[in-house]
């Protein structure tokens, strides 16, 4: 699967910068990359050391910023720089200063729209990467009418997405292995093989991981029988903000990822478990916009990563800066894609916005004309308003039946029981040329 880094000696005495300044360059380099030994053993080429001396140096300086976080089995990592860096960005960033940038919207119904998407978004990618088959479109059609899953994969969805609620809803509560076992039932219900595996943790130890492909095992979670002392520990580790040793809460927040990932407590849904462990913790440490973020979007599209990460760290010795540095990357990738979404969305209000000039038209109502504007050959019914800005259906008849009065649409009835709404003939005379 990877190539395993050399058995080495580490020794104490890093090259001094003085006597070899690129030597010293490449190795803030590596790690700040947190780069794994395959990567690593490229890079030697031009400062002077053989590929194995320079991993000696890399392991060096990396054992000398090393935080021990779960002694049982070794877990540890290397605080570098970029980790620092990075974690006060995002304290800047996910925190309540961030409403000063103006493109997040001041609205409430709007807040709630977006919210409700990046849900969607999260639930729909999250149980993607366990196996869950089907499009967005109908996943999201499915959540939006709520309708009763059809098959698995749809269930794994709404699973995701009735958690996330339930998370939401109790982030300020003390987490208890009690309600692990809730989180992973929410999670899983429906969906294993054999029912009495929802909420529960395993009671066997014929659970590995492996490559679906060539059947290698790489890695065995630990003995079924510590278990439960793990829910206790782990319970302490997610509660506790004063254990002697301050982590920053959001390396805190991925280390609890990786460890239930790393224990593996459940037969089936230890990965969904443990994303939305992490998105727990990080509400409960009042970091809000990750609310807001697909983050299991960004880390579906580099699923290969996402799982070398644990790979590396295992290899390593347990060495748990790839995934605190991989996971990092996500989260500034998942907050950047919120920005471009949120300037979308402004930009689309913005637009919206300019047929408030034909007078007595509400908000609701210039994006209904901006719609219809963008897609000149939409029909859209009551119920499609509806789910769009969340209101009953009798509002959103409303606000078309408004257009219809202005001429703006006109109503159809395209089946003989249902009724539609079109542009009108006159619309573009009525809206005028708006760019």
């Amino acid at each position: 699967m990877i190539e395993q880094p050399p058995h080495i000696k580490i020794e104490n005495g890093v090259t001094d910068d003085r006597s070899n300044p690129d030597l010293m360059d490449r190795i803030i380099h590596i790690n700040n990359e947190y780069l794994y030994w395959s990567d690593v053993k490229y890079r030697a080429k031009g400062v002077g050391v053989s590929a194995e001396e320079l991993w000696r140096q890399v392991k060096n300086v990396r054992l000398m910023r090393d935080v021990i976080v779960w002694p049982e089995f070794g877990l540890h990592f290397s605080l570098t720089d970029r980790m620092q860096r990075m974690c006060h960005e995002f304290d800047l960033n996910f925190g309540g200063s961030w409403g000063a940038m103006k493109l997040f919207p001041q609205d409430k119904v709007n807040q709630e729209l977006y919210l409700i998407s990046s849900i969607m978004e999260e639930a729909i990618s999250s149980s993607q990467m366990e196996g869950a088959v089907t499009t967005r479109e109908a996943a999201k059609a499915m959540l939006r009418k709520r309708m009763e899953p059809r098959d698995r994969s749809q269930r794994m969805i709404f699973n995701n997405y009735q958690t996330i609620q339930f998370i939401a809803e109790n982030k300020h509560k003390p987490l208890t292995p009690e309600l692990l076992l809730k989180v992973h039932s929410l999670m899983t219900d429906g969906t294993l093989e054999n029912h009495e595996d929802v909420g529960r943790f395993r009671t066997h130890d014929s659970i590995v991981v492996g490559n679906s492909v060539t059947g290698e095992i790489v890695h065995r979670p630990p003995t079924h029988e510590c278990l439960s002392a793990f829910a206790e520990r782990l319970c302490l580790f997610f509660n506790s903000s004063s254990s002697g040793l301050f982590l920053h809460p959001v390396i805190k927040g991925i280390i609890i990822h990786f460890i239930v990932a790393y224990y593996h407590p459940f037969v089936d849904g230890n990965g969904r478990t443990a994303r939305a462990l992490f998105y727990w913790y990080m509400l409960k440490e009042n970091y809000w916009l990750v609310e807001y973020l697909s983050i299991s979007r960004v880390i579906y599209k580099s699923k290969a990563r996402y799982e070398k990460s644990f790979l590396y760290a295992e290899s390593d010795g347990n060495d748990l800066g790839y995934f605190i540095t991989y996971n990092l990357d996500v989260l500034a990738k998942a907050f950047d894609g919120l920005k471009k979404y949120l300037q979308k969305k402004q930009l689309e209000r913005t637009r919206a916005d300019r047929f408030m000039h034909l007078g007595d038209i509400s908000r609701q109502q210039s994006e209904i004309i901006r719609m219809y504007y963008d897609n000149g050959d939409i029909a859209l019914e009551a119920k499609d308003i509806a789910l769009q800005f969340r209101v009953s259906r009798v509002t959103a008849k409303s606000y078309l039946d408004g257009l219809a009065a202005k001429g703006i649409l006109t109503r159809i009835q395209p089946n003989g029981r249902t009724h539609a709404y079109v542009r009108s003939d006159n619309f573009d005379k009525i809206i005028g040329n708006i760019q």
